[in-house]
């Protein structure tokens, strides 16, 4: 059977670590053949990692798909608003698609790219890739097995880390919603998304609140300068000053981010010249540090959901409750705990290596996985994160926004009605 072929529109980090990869770990079932990507050394890199010739070799994803399709598929990995545009012009080519996650910046722009999707009869798979993760397989299926009886509740965590905040939501491309996405939606729509797949029920209610203000000018200390280089005083017990962060002679992230170059020099010249060397307290940053959302799905299910910059670690933890026992997990440790309350005993699940040392505890390998098998055969294998799933969750970000923003609980089903979302009372069905 031959490869799945594929096009890479945004050949960063997720388009090219996170997901081209699995074309060189797997080559007979997936090749890469095409990429647009506007820096030339990041295009290059793509190029020279899966041999793609000049006339798949693109910088604008405009002119990679005025071409008539030539692959099977397209990894839509560019920033979150620049979504719409080629993830609409791939369907309308035919593409199936991979979609980074969020789907767009915008409830309107959603809902543009899923009536495409029914339109041109293409399938999209949006990288909700903690589905794929051992780890949240195997506790779905402690919980559909009964282990802790019926399903109460559920208290999750991100765990963002404050130097993964500082890199990606202070200093780095998520910094700002104007130019990215509200930061419910950007780093945990799939969060929901996986408090959605465990309580299987439908959302019905929301509230949120949340602060930011940390990393202001306000809060500098005194005689920081605009640049951690430019002699910052504070350098010893900062810990963001930014050569601590990016240290030379390493190659990986965070430092695979800022520059192409990752000698000494082109690391220097980066942090001297670029938004990474910048004072975490002068940055142009308004996005939310600290976010707590309460989610009522029907049943009687609930949810609490908290995502935090303050915290040592990058990490997901979660504590699942029911009516004859609980679950602990910390996905990062690769264990969950079952605490039955009729026995008393405590079974401890090991997971370690299950995820073969991809990100996402082996989502972003499972999505691809689960992409090919689709395409091989879509009428005998489904994907596990539709458009239609991943609009749900989306929504529940969006409504999550304006409770933080308003101060009001969120009725779900009317927002969805308000909003004119397919599906919902009073509109033409479509989402579940």
């Amino acid at each position: 059977m031959r490869p799945v072929t594929a096009v890479v529109i945004g050949a960063g980090s997720r388009g090219r670590d996170a997901y081209a990869s699995y074309a060189l770990r797997h080559p007979a079932e997936l090749q890469i053949t095409g990429v647009a990507e506007p820096d030339e050394a990041r295009r290059n890199n793509l190029v020279q990692d899966h041999g793609i010739p000049e006339s798949g070799t693109f910088s604008t994803w405009e002119d990679l798909l005025q071409k008539e399709r030539f692959a099977d598929a397209a990894f839509i990995c560019t920033q979150d608003q620049m979504h719409l545009e080629p993830a609409l012009e791939a369907m309308k080519r035919g593409y199936h698609l991979l979609l980074e996650k969020p789907i767009a910046p915008t409830l309107e722009d959603c809902l543009e790219i899923h009536g495409a999707s029914r339109k041109y009869g293409v399938s999209v798979a949006v990288a909700h890739v903690l589905r794929y993760s051992p780890f949240f397989i195997i506790l779905k299926r402690l919980i559909d097995q009964g282990a802790i009886g019926t399903l109460r509740g559920i208290q999750h965590n991100e765990n963002i880390g404050h130097i993964h905040y500082s890199h990606s939501f202070v200093r780095g491309n998520w910094r700002n919603r104007a130019s990215s996405s509200p930061m419910i939606l950007a780093k945990s729509c799939h969060d929901l998304d996986i408090l959605a797949f465990l309580a299987d029920q439908e959302c019905v209610s929301l509230a949120s609140a949340g602060s930011a203000g940390s990393f202001s000018r306000e809060k500098a200390p005194a005689g920081a300068p605009l640049r951690c280089l430019e002699g910052c005083p504070h350098e010893v017990e900062c810990p963001y000053y930014a050569p601590k962060v990016y240290r030379q002679g390493e190659t990986g992230w965070p430092v695979s981010v800022i520059t192409t170059d990752l000698s000494s020099r082109g690391i220097l010249e980066a942090l001297r010249e670029g938004p990474y060397g910048r004072c975490v307290y002068a940055c142009d940053n308004d996005m939310v540090e600290h976010q707590v959302v309460s989610l009522e799905f029907a049943r009687g299910i609930t949810a609490a959901f908290t995502m935090s910059a303050f915290t040592h670690e990058t990490s997901r933890t979660i504590k699942v409750m029911g009516e004859r026992g609980e679950i602990r997990g910390h996905m990062e440790r690769e264990v969950l705990e079952v605490h039955d309350f009729r026995t008393g005993e405590i079974q401890t699940i090991s997971l370690g290596g299950c995820h073969n040392g991809t990100r996402h505890g082996g989502g972003d390998e499972g999505i691809l996985r689960d992409l090919i098998l689709h395409l091989r055969d879509k009428e005998r294998t489904s994907l596990k994160t539709t458009l239609d799933l991943a609009m749900e969750s989306h929504i529940m970000a969006f409504a999550a926004e304006e409770s933080m923003n308003t101060g009001r609980t969120i009725d779900l089903r009317t927002y969805k009605r308000d909003h004119n979302v397919p599906g919902s009372r009073g509109t033409d069905s479509g989402i579940v």
